[in-house]
């Protein structure tokens, strides 16, 4: 099975699964994105992973910009690349994978009406993330679902919000969505030993550490999480909440912040274990999200989760009572005491931290794999069908 993925941009995450998709085909993924938007250093991961079926392109022509920092569908943006197509067609696949609807789908999407080649398309987005979607975006997802093959989708809200845009639940897969969940896994273990005390005595943690990891913006929901922090009312020795990360909101966020919050800012990705092993609960607040991967990477370095309703990955991986909280984030109140909830579980963090690692041990690269690789047998068996019919 010959697999072209047509992917404008990704970032660490997906080289595990090109791996692991690449051997379950036999050696015969081929990956073509933007050289110029994947940062240099995933590009080589990603050339040293594939060889020369890593195709970087550059070139592209762009209409209108990107707005990542607020929520969703605010904007709408162009994206052509030049020779595209041509591309699709000297590297003649079995199977097309695309990215969503829109920027590097379309040239797939024409290949697929001139030269039948089976389509699939991964998806994220819900019926959440997509509740302000403009009508021409909804209008565009039918339509192209109905040439679409197969979809693979990241969870069962995304795999709902598809069905209701018309694909037929027999030609979905679920689980394409994958963090390096053993990379960190290793890099937490292999900390030395008193990292975790040296660490929380450097940043003056103290008490119940909550982690956030992510943007500093209006869509991650930092503002709920600062005043339902305000609202918890921890003493000094009680609880700490540990900001890692960058954007917007990050100067107003540092000037308003009550005490026992502490910001570090944007942090390469090599030092995140040091802070995943610093804490004892991640807690994430966001308005809306799909698939976001910095809760299984917190899962896998073995923390409870305490997860925000709008973030689309919660009813696969968040379990209230086993391995963390759900809470709503415009609810201060009831955000507020799921904090102080939190903190007062003591010793059973550590507990419900190792049922995070053994749920979001189905959830990694090999996993992802397989369900893109499924999703590519159904469309192929549908191209075949429609052929001999």
């Amino acid at each position: 099975m010959r697999i072209a993925w047509i992917t404008r941009s990704f970032l660490d995450y997906r080289v595990p699964v090109f791996a692991a998709l690449d051997r379950l085909v036999g050696g015969t993924l081929s990956v073509t994105f933007n050289g110029d938007y994947v940062p240099v250093s995933v590009t080589a991961k990603t050339m040293h992973c594939l060889g020369a079926r890593a195709h970087p392109l550059y070139g592209e022509l762009r209409l209108g910009g990107e707005d990542q920092h607020h929520l969703a569908n605010r904007n709408l943006s162009l994206r052509f690349q030049p020779g595209l197509g041509r591309h699709i067609r000297a590297l003649n696949p079995d199977v097309l994978v695309c990215d969503g609807f829109f920027k590097w789908t379309l040239p797939a999407l024409v290949d697929r009406l001139r030269r039948g080649t089976p389509l699939v398309i991964l998806y994220e987005r819900t019926a959440h993330t997509e509740r302000h979607a403009q009508a021409i975006r909804t209008r565009f997802r039918r339509a192209v679902i109905r040439v679409t093959d197969a979809m693979g989708c990241s969870g069962r809200l995304c795999q709902a919000y598809s069905e209701s845009l018309g694909m037929p639940a027999e030609r979905i897969t679920r689980g394409h969505m994958s963090a390096d969940t053993a990379g960190l896994q290793r890099a937490v273990a292999a900390l030395p030993e008193g990292q975790r005390a040296e660490t929380r005595a450097r940043l003056g943690l103290a008490g119940r550490v909550f982690l956030y990891v992510g943007r500093i913006d209006q869509r991650k929901g930092c503002r709920a999480l600062i005043e339902a922090w305000r609202r918890a009312r921890f003493a000094s020795d009680e609880a700490t909440l540990l900001m890692v990360g960058d954007g917007p909101d990050l100067p107003a966020l540092r000037a308003a912040a009550p005490a026992g919050v502490v910001c570090t800012g944007r942090l390469p990705y090599s030092a995140l274990p040091e802070y995943y092993a610093a804490a004892d609960a991640f807690v994430i607040a966001t308005l809306e999200d799909n698939w976001s991967l910095v809760v299984p990477e917190a899962m896998a370095c073995g923390l409870p989760v305490l997860s925000s309703i709008y973030n689309g990955c919660w009813p696969e991986l968040v379990r209230p009572g086993e391995n963390g909280w759900t809470f709503d984030p415009t609810d201060q109140a009831g955000f507020a005491q799921t904090l102080r909830t939190a903190q007062i579980t003591g010793p059973r963090l550590a507990e419900m931290g190792q049922r995070s690692r053994e749920i979001v041990a189905d959830y990694g690269p090999e996993a992802a794999a397989r369900s893109i690789k499924d999703a590519c047998t159904i469309a192929l068996a549908r191209r075949r069908g429609n052929l001999a019919a």
